[in-house]
């Protein structure tokens, strides 16, 4: 599987020769362009576009962009139809060989069409292979419990088939047996190394700047790399291009605000003008002093000790064909302070540039970015043996679309440097550092097939990963397919390569985990040179990538207009892992000494495989929401088999959405969660560990620290968990710009102990958070 750089240029070859074909002359027409929504400027996505009286159509992307080729010429009415907008129509003349570009808008619709569902998200199930993947909309995250009075992305994905969320503590998701290193986030194409925060309830992201988020939960495609479990890749709004707006709101949890609007007013709101806008978003947690004067209950008045701050700006320019430049930045902020326990703080920065245009004469776009980013985290804990990690990244990119009909080719090119930078101190009382770097240059090449009738996708693409300082070149099929038995019943598949070059540095038998640092893989004279599976095949090591492969089916099936029912069963098998040895201690190369007390990291293997269900209703107001997820993973360490920390067998969500009253301004949401026990390693016993620094060190009168003797790893169960979560939103319209809401939500309305870890040293039961009922006042302008 692994080639050299020079491969580069077979796959260069492979797509000037299948471009070359697919850009032969035709005499037909094209029709391409954008929709925006008319009140605020703002991309419409998803939105079916077609030609009346024909089968020629498809749905705008996340820029607002469609594109229908290979017209015949004559005369046509051009069709937007969008559920909760007015449909809009226009017609067109197509002649031979010319490409028309139109820019669309739609208002929302004044009458609600309770029974009419004209839907780009039922007609993309046809035409896309969307195998595992999931599509996340600002509607969406309002249909779930609004903590804090604010929609949250981090609520939203812990209901997504073969997600796993460690609880209301902790802020990590494990998507389909996939760690945290091994699932990349995106904002706006850039990463973002930890999106979420400390308290489990709340992500990085200002929910209302969220134009869409798209989760690959595995069997992605070759336009995206660098990780091999799963993407997820969120892309935030423009900003009102019509006037200032924003909003302001305020709980006990925290405060946020949001302004948007143009940097330069056009005065005739003339759509073949070039605009401008900005938008500002700001999010800061008092929760840490606010806890202790409204939930005196929390731990004895102690209050909830979390603390962050998000802050998040944006400038786009869009020419008058629709290309656009957007320039961003961003800070996030997190602090969590746990008494007797261990302080943690982390800080994550980036600046970053993405463009879109519009060639006038292809029917094509042409995508790229630029941007750099830094994260760093610091753990203190009562050893007074702190912990911290630092990673950079700089990182730009080419993308290159061409429609020809039924057929959509794209290939890029990427480069990445990384740096990383890791110290800690093993419980040999060792202090360990690591400095590492990356630099990579990947590209990809990725081609949609629909067959005429529309009952076979078909999506070939293949991606390779030159790793520069590891002077290795990794080469990775991928296939995503899909078939349309009938208009209701679609069956499904992927499969694909993956490989990485970061890993993570998890200290497992922590207390409590929230630490995780992040380096790039160690040179092979860092890990061992041999490693035997666990079908007893001792095989030699040449390189020290993370490597895995997918393989993904599912059905999907839709009784009704306003019925999806998808069945999903998936396989990850991590063939390769790196992780670091934090029982060295030996110094690397001493002879006679066996790896795992020498290397500084070890090798490891692992499977992730199951089965989720989901089942989601939509009319009339009334959403309702079921899914059902079974999990299993697991590692190989060379010599025994264990499930990591976040296997868990059993995770159940259901929802429910209701949208009621008078202008429809009244909302309820509710939310259950019930997840089986994680495995946690049981306490054996505690000695007194003498700590001999030099050979003079007399036990006999030295004071040790304490020592505890660990279980088998992993061996128990801790209790299950479940939680239910309820809020109601009221919304009031005061004049024609200016709103009012008031939410009120509860966390945890059981008031269910849920189990956060045991004291290692007192044998004390700390739990998750207990019931929080809040209250929260916001104002739109």
């Amino acid at each position: 599987m692994i080639l050299k750089k020079n491969s580069f240029r077979l796959l260069i070859i492979a797509i000037v020769l299948v471009l070359g074909i697919c850009d032969a002359k035709s005499q037909t027409g094209t029709i391409r362009g954008f929709v925006y929504i008319k009140k605020t400027g703002e991309p419409q996505l998803f939105t079916s576009v077609y030609l009346q009286g024909t089968t020629m159509g498809g749905s705008t992307d996340v820029n607002g962009y469609f594109s229908i080729t290979h017209i015949a010429p004559g005369s046509y009415t051009l069709v937007v139809a969008s559920l909760g907008y007015d449909t809009v129509s226009q017609s067109i003349t197509i002649k031979k060989d010319e490409i028309i570009t139109k820019k669309l808008f739609v208002q929302e619709s004044g009458v609600t069409l309770s029974d009419i569902h004209i839907s780009a998200e039922q007609q993309s199930r046809k035409t896309d292979a969307q195998v595992s993947t999931y599509v996340i909309t600002p509607k969406d995250l309002k249909q779930i419990p609004t903590i804090g009075g604010q929609p949250d992305i981090a609520q939203y994905l812990q209901i997504l088939p073969g997600v796993i969320s460690t609880g209301d503590q902790g802020g990590q998701l494990y998507i389909e047996g996939g760690q945290p290193v091994q699932n990349k986030v995106l904002l706006d194409g850039m990463t973002v190394y930890n999106p979420f925060h400390s308290i489990g309830l709340f992500s990085v992201f200002d929910g209302d700047i969220i134009s869409d988020a798209t989760v690959y939960a595995g069997g992605f495609n070759a336009d995206y790399g660098d990780r091999i479990s799963s993407i997820m890749d969120i892309r935030t709004k423009d900003g009102n291009k019509k006037k200032v707006s924003g909003e302001v709101d305020a709980s006990p949890f925290g405060a946020h605000a949001l302004v948007e609007g143009p940097v330069v007013k056009n005065p005739n709101d003339d759509p073949d003008k070039a605009s401008a806008s900005f938008i500002l978003s700001i999010k800061n947690s008092y929760l840490g002093q606010t806890s202790k004067i409204f939930y005196p209950w929390v731990d004895s008045g102690k209050g909830i000790p979390y603390n962050y701050s998000d802050y998040y700006g944006k400038l786009s320019f869009n020419t008058s064909n629709g290309s656009k430049l957007n320039l961003f930045g961003f800070n996030y902020n997190d602090n969590v302070d746990y008494p007797g326990i261990s302080t943690l703080t982390w800080q994550e920065s980036g600046v970053g540039s993405n463009f879109l245009l519009i060639p006038a004469n292809t029917a094509s776009l042409f995508e790229g970015h630029i941007d750099y980013s830094n994260y760093n985290i610091n753990l203190a804990e009562l050893d007074n043996q702190p912990r911290n990690s630092e990673i950079n990244t700089f990182d730009m990119g080419l993308k290159f679309t061409f429609f020809f009909g039924n057929t959509t080719a794209e290939y890029g090119f990427d480069i990445t440097g990384t740096g990383t930078n890791y110290a800690f101190t093993n419980i040999a009382n060792r202090f360990i550092t690591e400095n590492l770097t990356s630099d990579e240059l990947k590209g990809f090449f990725k081609i949609k097939i629909i067959s005429t009738n529309k009952k076979l996708v078909l999506e070939p693409g293949f991606r390779l990963q030159y790793y520069a300082s590891l002077g290795e070149a990794s080469p990775e099929p991928r296939i995503d397919a899909k078939y349309n038995i009938s208009s209701k019943l679609r069956i499904k598949g992927a499969a694909g390569l993956y490989s990485q070059n970061l890993i993570s540095a998890v200290n497992e038998q922590d207390v409590v985990d929230l630490f995780s640092a992040y380096l790039t893989s160690p040179p092979t004279s860092d890990i061992p040179s041999n490693f035997t599976q666990q079908n007893g095949n001792n095989v030699t090591i040449t390189n020290p990538l993370q490597r895995a492969y997918h393989l993904t089916a599912g059905v999907e099936y839709d009784p009704a207009s306003y019925i999806h029912i998808n069945v999903e069963a998936y396989l990850k098998n991590f063939l390769q892992m790196s992780t670091l040895n934090y029982n060295q201690i030996y110094d690397n190369g001493t002879q006679g000494v066996p790896d795992t007390l020498s290397k500084p990291f070890l090798v490891q293997s692992g499977k992730a495989y199951g089965a989720d269900i989901s089942i989601k209703y939509e009319r009339k107001g009334l959403s309702l929401y079921g899914v059902y997820s079974l999990g299993y993973v697991e590692y190989w360490s060379g010599t025994y088999q264990f499930p990591p920390p976040f296997d868990r067998r059993n995770n159940v969500n259901l929802v429910a959405s209701y949208t009621f009253g008078k202008d429809l301004s009244w909302m309820i949401n509710v939310r259950y969660n019930y997840g089986s026990g994680f495995p946690f390693t049981p306490t054996l016993g505690y000695y007194p560990n003498v700590p001999f620094n030099n050979l003079s060190t007399n036990y006999t009168n030295t004071n040790g620290n304490l020592g505890i003797v660990y279980g088998i790893f992993d061996s128990e169960r801790l209790p299950d968990y479940s939680r239910l979560d309820i809020s109601a939103d009221k919304s009031f319209q005061l004049s024609q710009d200016v709103g009012l809401h008031i939410n009120a939500s509860i966390i945890n309305v059981l008031n269910r102990a849920n189990i956060f870890y045991y004291n290692r040293v007192t044998g004390q039961r700390i739990n998750q958070l207990p019931i929080l009922p809040t209250l929260s006042i916001g104002m739109t302008f």
